[in-house]
């Protein structure tokens, strides 16, 4: 037993002496940094605290307030570098992206296929994919799409009428995330979800799975971060193993289909079916089917999540701000009447105030509320500092949209931010919602339509107000794995 406790005693000094040596990485580097602690540096206080979100933005505005332009922080042991200034931000997502293209995701394909997807590959995998997927998102594709988008916003449509005849309130979040599940079940993978009429359908089911939150989750997350190694040993996963078999499943089922009957669509999935036969008419080795669930399964999660986060965010601020509301309506109604009456592709293009509430939506509460990198190669800063192969790099999106001196009254919701007068007044790189540079997010213009699709079917014909439970400002989820409200969002309808 006494030999025991020496061992103990003995290993404790030792983490601790390893501990206290790494946590000088950046002062001898003479890079600004915050004090860390043992075991998780810089990131401990997300347990029961504000949670990551507000966390990171909280550091962003310590560093912020010093005028640095990079700062260093520790996740575990490890350093790790943060962007601060709009500057640094463009040098790491742009202008010096061949020193930090990596997501720096860390992650096993055996262990969990679904993570082999376009946002965590990197180099030529990465390169190579980006190219092949980017034809599925052009002008043409939306425009294309857009008559499924509609049909499915019929569902949208009817369910809200009924629950509008009831004087039942909407979860608004909910409503929508089923309205985003359906679109990208057809126009990905030609599939009609009916969420509406079935709330525990698949697609809605396994989908709602993946963003639930939980504290094993924020442990996994930050277990990532520290150390990838015992995430390994422990053999932690991202992606439950049901859901993981869902995807793959639908996939597989889905190609045997379209082979056995014959069958093209002109959708995501297509896209991937076509990559197959270019590569085997090349010679070369084609896809795994785990590949290219992967990649069916980000386009799913992407499109449905940010897109319904994005819609549930606008309407809250809308329903909390009647003028923006009534204007936005004005709006919708005078250009769907210039369509005779139909909401149309060139009709949503033309509606610049819905884009700004969109964009001032984004603003206040981006979706993915901070993006990584890694160093891919030995990096100077400007203070002359390497900074390794390897090291993490965060961006705090919520600290530049939240920062008064880029977005002034920043907790203020006010969509004149971006009109055309004002929005070149907006300092590059200070907003950021769907990432900059080379990895700026494939889908934007698809989540950006779905949105507002589903704002406008709501909008054209009913008075959005709060229920009573309904608190401002809001208070976010810390467990969330994207940006959420901690409480369920009601809303109350009225016909117009």
């Amino acid at each position: 037993m006494i030999v025991f406790l020496i061992c103990v005693v003995i290993l404790t000094l030792l983490i601790y002496k390893y501990y206290q040596k790494s946590f000088q990485y950046w002062e001898k580097k003479g890079v600004p940094t915050i004090k860390p602690s043992i075991p998780f540096g810089n990131l401990g206080s997300i347990f029961g605290g504000p949670g990551f979100i507000l966390h990171m933005k909280g550091i962003y505005e310590k560093f912020k307030s010093q005028g640095v332009h990079y700062a260093g922080l520790y996740t575990g042991a490890k350093p790790a570098l943060l962007a601060v200034h709009p500057e640094a931000v463009k040098t790491v997502m742009n202008k010096d992206f061949q020193s930090f293209h990596s997501h720096g995701v860390e992650y096993d394909a055996k262990e969990e296929p679904l993570q082999a997807h376009l946002f965590n590959l990197d180099g030529k995998q990465w390169k190579d994919m980006r190219v092949k997927l980017t034809p599925t998102f052009t002008s043409g594709k939306m425009k294309m799409m857009f008559q499924t988008l509609l049909d499915c916003g019929q569902q949208l449509e009817d369910f809200v009428e009924k629950c509008n005849e009831k004087n039942v309130a909407l979860d608004i979040k909910e409503v929508i995330a089923c309205f985003t599940t359906d679109v990208i079940g057809s126009c990905a993978f030609g599939l009609e979800c009916n969420s509406f009429k079935n709330p525990d359908a698949q697609f809605r089911k396994y989908g709602r799975k993946v963003f639930t939150p939980s504290l094993r989750f924020v442990f996994r997350r930050l277990l990532s971060a520290a150390s990838p190694r015992l995430m390994k040993l422990f053999k932690l996963k991202f992606i439950q193993e049901d859901v993981s078999e869902f995807f793959i499943g639908v996939i597989r089922d889905m190609l045997n289909y379209r082979k056995t009957e014959k069958i093209t669509r002109n959708d995501f999935l297509q896209i991937l079916i076509n990559m197959q036969e270019t590569l085997k008419s090349e010679g070369k080795k084609p896809f795994t089917l785990e590949e290219l669930a992967a990649q069916a399964f980000v386009f799913f999660i992407a499109g449905f999540e940010t897109s319904s986060t994005t819609v549930t965010f606008a309407l809250y601020e809308l329903v909390h701000n009647q003028e923006v509301q009534d204007k936005l309506r004005e709006e919708i109604r005078r250009i769907i009447k210039k369509h005779d009456g139909k909401i149309t592709y060139d009709g949503i293009m033309e509606m610049k105030y819905l884009d700004q509430v969109i964009n001032e939506t984004l603003r206040k509460y981006p979706p993915v509320h901070f993006l990584p990198r890694k160093c891919t190669q030995n990096y100077k800063l400007p203070n002359g500092a390497e900074v390794e192969k390897g090291t993490k790099v965060f961006i705090s999106v919520m600290g530049l949209h939240r920062d008064e001196e880029y977005f002034p009254n920043p907790d203020k919701f006010d969509p004149d931010r971006f009109s055309d007068e004002n929005k070149h007044n907006i300092v590059p790189y200070s907003y950021i919602p769907f990432g900059e540079g080379p990895r700026i997010c494939i889908g934007l213009r698809f989540g950006v339509m779905q949105a507002k699709v589903g704002i406008c079917l709501l909008l054209r014909n009913y008075k959005l107000y709060p229920h009573p439970s309904v608190k401002y400002p809001i208070e976010f989820d810390n467990k969330s794995a994207v940006l959420a409200g901690k409480d369920t969002l009601l809303l109350m309808t009225e016909r117009v």
